[in-house]
């Protein structure tokens, strides 16, 4: 669920002078990550009243959480590069910039197709500070330890946002209303790119690769493709023109992305040949089912919560807090135990303990209180902690100590294209919430769905994940 940091590149740089304390640096940049991950929940809470102030449906709404989510996935992999190739002070002031810039046009968007691109706009600048402020973080701290400490804070604070999102989210639209959750961004960046522009100086890769522009168009062509064809299949259904000519496209981009990144080799964007690896494949494909059935059943579930329960913004927070809070304070244990057993039976289990809680939510009904939720809730975030950790260390330890850095941000990037489509095929089942019978029935099949993937990714990763984690010394 979480954004878990990718482990830092093994390769020669060029380092730079600094012009501001490293605990200064480490401070800025740590702002910057808790922004894009607190994006990614906080605006949830405030889906009801942006569809009724906006006068959206399900669909609309769909794509205001898509829009962001589709352009982390599809600049996730390319943006670590560009910072390597231009720099990283560059692409990080860059990121601060589009992210302010698109959370201003949130805030003020008139209706939602504007909102829909300030969002994606959001997504951009977030999908450049990403992996920006983690190399940035890395060349302030040379030292070993201390650049292990540094990772660690700013991994800790990141993981903050999760829990934080749902609640400062609740706190800003019952008080100020939802285009508060935007706005709120605004001087926070202001502030975080002006220290930026004081205290960083520029550092860039000696040899980096060259952008995969042809991977990257198609790679978002891809996933907007298919995105499409879910959100307007739950419109209009899966067989109106436009959903028939979404399917073909998705499946025509997936074609030509193949035989672009086969020709491409080493520096494709998403090397075919780490693909072929079992391990990798199966952590990768745990990764995007995760999201897919965590992000989609979120989106269905806060509407339930607000739409058909009636509860306020903030009080839909308060309930969701026991499944964001277990990623805050079991991830770094869960990490702990991999490092130890191996990624296998931590993901296993993490899976069929977050499988047992979607299948709780199978118990909701229109007055259920927060004590028949609760038990659901807490074995879905317990998992998820567990789950988070194994599931990207496995994909490093699947592949060589000096591709690391682009084995995580692959997971990053199949865990964002897993959410995107979650989301949309939640929304599609699920169907309007004025229909509180259809939409709690819709509720159940998403919960129990994503409880039966999980049960399945269960069997994939004890099938094709190695027994123990294999350990390399430091470079």
């Amino acid at each position: 669920m979480s954004d878990i940091p990718p482990a830092p590149l093994r390769r020669a740089v060029r380092p730079a002078r600094r012009t501001g304390s490293p605990r200064t640096v480490l401070l800025v940049m740590c702002a910057g990550y808790f922004l894009v991950l607190l994006d990614v929940t906080v605006v949830n809470v405030a889906l009801p009243r942006i569809g009724a102030a906006l006068g959206t449906g399900v669909a609309g709404l769909q794509w205001v959480v898509d829009g962001y989510a589709l352009a982390l996935a599809c600049l996730m992999l390319t943006s670590g590069t560009a910072g390597d190739r231009y720099g990283h002070r560059r692409v990080v002031l860059a990121g601060f910039a589009v992210f302010g810039a698109g959370s201003l046009a949130c805030g003020l968007a008139p209706d939602v197709p504007v909102l829909v691109v300030a969002r994606i706009v959001q997504g951009v600048g977030a999908a450049l500070l990403l992996p920006g402020t983690l190399a940035v973080v890395g060349r302030a701290f040379p030292e070993d330890a201390a650049r292990a400490r540094a990772i660690g804070l700013w991994a800790g604070v990141g993981s903050l946002a999760l829990p934080a999102g749902p609640l400062l989210g609740g706190v800003l639209v019952d008080g100020l209303g939802w285009r508060a959750v935007f706005l709120v961004n605004v001087p926070i960046v202001l502030v975080a790119l002006v220290r930026s522009a004081a205290v960083l100086d520029e550092s860039r890769e000696s040899a980096a690769p060259p952008l995969d522009l042809p991977g990257m168009l198609l790679g978002g062509l891809l996933l907007c493709a298919t995105t499409y064809a879910f959100i307007q299949g739950g419109r209009s259904g899966p067989g109106a023109p436009r959903v028939v000519a979404a399917a073909v496209t998705a499946l025509l981009a997936l074609a030509a992305l193949g035989v672009a990144e086969t020709r491409r080799g080493e520096n494709a964007m998403l090397p075919t040949a780490l693909l072929r690896r079992p391990a990798f494949a199966a952590a990768n494909t745990a990764a995007g089912i995760m999201n897919l059935g965590t992000l989609g059943t979120l989106f269905v579930l806060t509407l339930f919560l607000q739409t058909v329960q009636g509860r306020s913004a903030l009080q839909a927070g308060l309930v969701l807090l026991p499944l964001f809070a277990p990623l805050a304070v079991i991830a770094p244990f869960g990490g702990r135990i991999t490092s130890r057993t191996g990624a296998r039976l931590p993901a296993a289990a993490g899976l069929l303990c977050a499988a047992a809680g979607l299948a709780l939510l199978a118990r909701a009904a229109p007055h259920s209180s927060f004590p028949v939720l609760l038990p659901a809730l807490l074995l879905w975030g317990v998992g998820l902690g567990v789950l988070t950790p194994a599931v990207v260390a496995a994909a490093v330890a699947a592949v060589p100590g000096e591709r690391s850095g682009l084995a995580s941000a692959v997971n990053n990037t199949a865990r964002q294209t897993g959410g995107a489509i979650g989301i949309a095929v939640a929304g599609a089942v699920a169907g309007q919430p004025d229909d509180p019978d259809r939409f709690l029935s819709g509720l159940h099949a998403v919960a129990l769905g994503s409880a039966c993937l999980y049960a399945a990714a269960v069997i994939l990763v004890l099938a094709l994940l190695p027994r123990a984690a294999r350990r390399r010394a430091a470079p």
